[in-house]
């Protein structure tokens, strides 16, 4: 498929007959709201996986930070990847634990930016596929591994935590590709994006956010963190599932790109981090109207998205828009279409 327009080649996910959703690491815990897709509730899947009792020890722990595990089928071939893997090793342990999901069959992961919230369980999470029989393929670009840092109000910077290198991944048993280009993952069933352009007038990044290649660097302003990526697949007789895991690009730039790419299949879901609490507030009401025209179905808010940005959205789309929660399970399938 080509886009006359932009003068780019897309290639294309193949549609799948399902795609299972489950949410590992979010920030918030919240078994009680209002479930949108079918969606099954942190409660009911520790239940599923064993557990006799509700308690803290049962149930799973929020944290800053996000990661998903997408198990796609088409016909008899199934594949198991992680979008991201949250903050920290023993969260990320804990959590799949009490949802009983075998880390052994994860086949790839694919890291959406080089933020420790989004990186930072990686090595836990590469340590327990191996254990579990599996080899995971990491994907990954070059522009994920600077020194991250922010900018305080008082004009001080305090760094973030370094993400895991490639070769630290490789030491551990993982196969990574370390590539900037968009490719297809796992015969197909997920398109992993390249560089997302930024188009819109108003997503311009975090004015906050510094960068430098090594701790004897200067620090530079990064407020557009080149090296985020999204992920897209395709769901029979739905449409396109976005995950934007944190949008720093912007989600109106995300779906632009995503119109742009495949033109003649919808969104019909867009699921992640939209990145506008705190200093990006300002930009709620124009990317309200932004996402209008993509008539999107289902906007499942997690993460970063703040809570100011999800009353105006759930305001300006109604029931269209959900919170996510984690220990939540997704499932995008046909019988979808039949309820729509």
């Amino acid at each position: 498929m080509t886009d006359a327009s932009q003068g780019r080649s897309a290639i294309v996910p193949v549609p799948l007959d399902s795609l299972v959703v489950d949410v590992l690491t979010d920030n918030v815990s919240d078994t009680y709201v209002s479930k949108a897709l079918s969606a099954v509730s942190e409660f009911a899947n520790v239940v599923r996986a064993g557990a006799t009792i509700i308690s803290g020890e049962t149930l799973l722990n929020a944290n800053l930070g996000f990661g998903l595990q997408l198990i796609s089928k088409v016909g008899a071939v199934e594949h198991h990847l992680l979008f991201d893997t949250g903050p920290e090793g023993a969260t990320f342990e804990r959590n799949c634990r009490n949802l009983g999901i075998e880390l052994g069959g994860i086949e790839a992961i694919a890291i959406t930016h080089g933020h420790w919230d989004h990186m930072g369980a990686l090595p836990a999470a590469v340590d327990a596929i191996r254990a579990g029989g599996g080899t995971p393929t990491v994907h990954v670009n070059p522009g994920m591994f600077n020194q991250r840092g922010v900018l305080l109000q008082n004009g001080s910077v305090i760094q973030v935590a370094d993400v895991p290198t490639p070769a630290g991944l490789q030491a551990q048993g993982a196969a990574v590709v370390n590539d900037g280009d968009a490719r297809l993952l796992l015969d197909g069933h997920f398109y992993y994006s390249g560089e997302i352009p930024r188009v819109s007038s108003f997503e311009k990044g975090r004015v906050d956010h510094l960068a430098r290649r090594g701790p004897n660097d200067p620090w530079h302003p990064d407020p557009l963190l080149l090296d985020e990526r999204m992920l897209v697949a395709h769901v029979r007789d739905l449409g396109l599932i976005v995950f934007s895991a944190c949008s720093h690009a912007g989600i109106v730039n995300v779906c632009t790109e995503v119109r742009a790419l495949f033109p003649e299949i919808p969104i019909f879901a867009v699921m992640g981090g939209l990145h506008l609490g705190g200093v990006m507030e300002r930009i709620i009401p124009d990317t309200v109207e932004g996402l209008r025209p993509f008539g999107i179905a289902n906007i499942i808010t997690g993460h970063c998205t703040g809570w100011r940005a999800l009353h105006a959205l759930a305001d300006a789309f109604g029931d269209a828009v959900s919170q996510s929660a984690i220990g939540t399970t997704y499932r995008f399938d046909q019988s979808l279409e039949l309820t729509r």
